[in-house]
């Protein structure tokens, strides 16, 4: 209570120096959410490209929702290749083609694929909260299973009837969140999505290729002790027209898009730092200013430089602190409302995490000690005679 009422004692300065850091650790709070939610995603990529590699067509020719059809005959040639474990080829493309560009967000996919053709190697594995996965038997009928953010937005539940594209399914299964891709997909078998890619390809290409020929991409499993890129380069160069992607490779793409957000947090923690330290520090040595008398008489009864020290650097601490759980409240509020906004149509682009919160406001505490410290000591070596004789 005795170092608030010396705070309040300038009621006006000792607010407008807890706004500072206020503003600083808002705006580290809301960006480091920002940066949590995209490291999630990154990080469920990874995880997912760990121990397998995808195969694409190296044209890069896409027509359509941008969808890039292959042959089937693709995955046959590189299931035959000796280290080869598993084959799962895919149709992925876009869930609603008319949909506009989602910045942030994870883009809505539809995912077609025969369920068990990953032969148990599947590491990243999806478990439904309601309903249930596909299984091989479910090839030749429109089922389908949300993921958790998909399924929100489009508002579907077990057993309802949704039309995507130009055919109907039946809902069988809602994923639980993944915080990454599956939670913006919906998968259904492979030949209702063959089905679906066919009819959204220009009649020329209809009429050249059969839809149970196509596919958009190839999953491939290694057999255990292979080496991912030896196997990737052996597939770019015995199968024709393809082009590969390993787990490093995945992590060393993403790697400079995350770099740029990581900046950006440091970026904000350093005017933070500036601006906040600053109001500190001005606050603190006009408040030594004030006082010097008062500290004179300390020093005169015995107050010890230590103590002196001790007692302007936990002032300084104090506004810090303020201003750091204020900030901290306001960043909560922003993150809170905006993911609400979004939610309905799944655009979810922050994730406030409690090592986020501590971090923010211990980051505030000590940025203010720090920068209590030279008026602390410039006030602790203070001449006691002098001081008393101050005006």
């Amino acid at each position: 209570m005795r170092l608030l009422r010396q705070l309040m004692r300038r009621k006006l300065r000792t607010t407008l120096t807890i706004l500072g850091i206020t503003i600083g650790i808002w705006a580290l709070v809301v960006f480091s959410s920002m940066a949590n939610k995209i490291n999630s995603l990154v990080a469920g990529g990874s995880e997912y490209f760990t121990g397998k590699i995808l195969v694409t067509d190296a044209t890069n020719f896409a027509v359509g929702a941008g969808i890039a059809p292959m042959d089937i005959s693709s995955a046959d040639q590189m299931r035959e290749l000796e280290d080869v474990a598993a084959v799962d080829a895919q149709i992925q493309m876009q869930y609603d083609p008319e949909a506009a560009n989602q910045g942030f967000a994870s883009p809505d996919f539809l995912l077609g694929s025969i369920a068990g053709s990953d032969e148990g190697l599947e590491h990243f594995v999806l478990t439904p909260v309601r309903g249930r996965l596909l299984t091989a038997a479910d090839e030749g009928s429109n089922v389908v299973v949300y993921g958790s953010d998909l399924a929100r937005k489009q508002s579907v539940d077990i057993d309802d009837t949704v039309d995507i594209r130009v055919e109907s399914f039946k809902v069988v299964g809602i994923l639980e969140p993944t915080l990454t891709a599956p939670d913006t997909t919906a998968i259904i078998p492979l030949q209702a999505a063959q089905q679906l890619m066919a009819a959204s390809l220009p009649q020329s290409i209809r009429d050249a290729i059969s839809p149970d020929k196509l596919i958009s991409q190839v999953v491939v499993y290694p057999k255990p002790g292979v080496d991912d890129t030896q196997l990737a380069a052996q597939i770019e160069r015995e199968v024709d027209n393809v082009q590969t992607l390993t787990g490093a490779e995945f992590d060393e793409q993403v790697g400079a898009f995350t770099g740029v957000f990581n900046a950006i947090i440091i970026g904000v923690a350093v005017i933070s730092l500036v601006v906040g330290g600053l109001s500190v520090i001005n606050t603190m040595a006009m408040s030594v200013a004030e006082r010097t008398r008062e500290i004179g008489i300390k020093r005169a009864i015995g107050g010890s430089r230590r103590r002196i020290i001790r007692e302007l650097v936990t002032e300084a601490a104090v506004i810090g602190f303020i201003g750091g759980v204020i900030g901290l409240l306001l960043g909560a509020i922003v993150v809170v409302l905006a993911n609400e906004a979004g939610r309905d149509s799944g655009t979810i682009l922050f994730e406030l995490t409690p090592g986020t919160a501590i971090f923010a406001v211990g980051f505030s505490t000590i940025l203010g000690m720090l920068a209590g410290v030279v008026p602390a000591w410039s006030a602790a070596r203070l001449d006691p005679v002098e001081a008393l004789r101050y005006e």
